[in-house]
């Protein structure tokens, strides 16, 4: 059903196959064990849905560490936020690695489905950016503000501006706000929206573009040092490694959640990504 995959990064082998035939009359107690011991020790494969950086070099820097502990490692790069939860549920993957809880909380609600998150691993912060201004004080009445058009991402980005003093909101809506929660808008910002992945593309048209760091740094934009606004950390937005009720116990996901949320990933974070990905754990 992955009509639009983009790339599959494979390891080698699959473990199901069996090599003995299960009848061997040479037997004895030594030979049980070990073949128990070979048994065990067999490579499993774990398929984990993606989109982009961090996340995809996130993985593939676990991958080798993950074969440590028998688990073949294979990325399924997609090409948009929503394949990733359809592959999960349809059980295409058996984890995924591109949202916050809220988004993925989203799509449980929309689609009745039982994806459960397992391990933040990182915040991205979100930001305001713009092509043609330098501080939100510059930004003119009547600007165009281009945000995320799935519901949390919208509700997000609403109450950031919010907390800037920029706009006013119903009492109590939170991340579920829309524009018609919007009760004061004294500055009169138009809002557009449009597919997360289309945020970047926005920078020319729209006087200013709410999004992650994901989208903005491809960019050579950051949170730190370009964004005219940031929201706070909060660790409801951590980007998590979702896998599904059915399975989120499993041992190999279990070993991946340790991975993601080892020493080597925190590292990682703290010299490749600074200032645009805060580690979610300890």
């Amino acid at each position: 059903m992955l009509a639009i995959l983009l790339v599959v990064v494979a390891g080698c082998g699959n473990a199901n196959g069996n090599g003995n035939g299960g009848n061997s009359a040479s037997g004895g107690n030594a030979n049980t064990s070990s073949q128990n011991q070979s048994e065990t020790k067999k490579e499993v494969t774990l398929k984990v849905a993606t989109l982009i950086p961090p996340m995809t070099d996130i993985l593939e820097l676990v991958k080798p560490l993950l074969k440590e502990d028998g688990i073949n490692l294979e990325l399924v790069v997609l090409s948009d936020n929503v394949q990733p939860n359809d592959a999960l549920a349809n059980k295409e993957v058996d984890a995924n690695f591109f949202q916050h809880v809220p988004y993925m909380n989203e799509y449980n609600e929309s689609k009745k489905s039982n994806l459960v998150g397992v391990q933040p691993v990182y915040h991205a912060v979100y930001g305001a950016y713009s092509k043609r201004y330098k501080t939100m004080k510059e930004v003119p009445d009547g600007s165009t503000i281009a945000i995320a058009n799935d519901a949390t991402n919208t509700g997000r980005s609403l109450v950031m501006l919010e907390k800037a003093g920029l706009i006013k909101l119903k009492e109590g809506v939170g991340i579920k706000a829309t524009q018609a929660d919007i009760i004061e808008n004294p500055h009169n910002y138009k809002f557009e929206e449009v597919d997360l992945l289309m945020l970047a593309r926005m920078l020319d048209d729209a006087d200013l573009v709410l999004m992650t760091p994901a989208y903005a740094s491809p960019l050579g934009l950051t949170p730190k040092k370009d964004a005219l606004l940031t929201e706070t950390t909060d660790s409801a937005f951590a980007i998590t490694m979702v896998a599904r009720e059915d399975n989120k116990d499993s041992e190999p996901i279990k070993k991946l959640a340790e991975r993601l949320s080892g020493p080597e990933v925190k590292k990682f974070l703290e010299e490749n990504y600074a200032e645009i990905a805060i580690p979610a754990f300890e």
